[in-house]
């Protein structure tokens, strides 16, 4: 299993073009047997990432779990590629075998925030 931030791994391949690694890193990422993508799109994705994420989901289709949280709907995730056609093709791949989960509610991370602190009644004895 391998879990990464979107944002993170596409910098970590674009890093790995440079160095000589993105065969590598790529091979990995497509023999891993579940692969967790977090906050996909969370900002737009420039045509190397849309490229990235085409090779990434076509070595995968039907061979190992995928896993994609975002917290955009798949129409709108499109929306923040490059490539609208590299876009289509992966999406269409992962929703072709997919199980969409929707989670609505409140923020978990606002669940867990701190809360204050009872103020202290100076009127009563210590």
């Amino acid at each position: 299993m391998h879990t990464e931030r979107a944002d993170k791994l596409f910098k970590r391949l674009r890093g790995a073009r440079l160095d000589g690694s993105y065969e590598d890193e790529v091979r990995k990422l497509h023999r891993v047997e579940l692969l967790i993508i977090d906050d996909l799109a969370l900002h737009r994705l420039e045509t190397t990432e849309t490229n990235d994420f085409y090779e990434i989901i076509v070595e995968r289709h039907r061979t190992a779990s995928t896993i994609i949280t975002s917290n955009r709907e798949p129409p709108e995730i499109l929306t923040m590629m490059a490539d609208p056609l590299l876009a289509q093709s992966a999406m269409d791949r992962l929703q072709s075998a997919a199980y969409e989960l929707v989670v609505e509610g409140e923020s978990y991370r606002q669940r867990q925030k701190p809360r204050p602190a009872k103020p202290v009644n100076s009127d009563q004895p210590n």
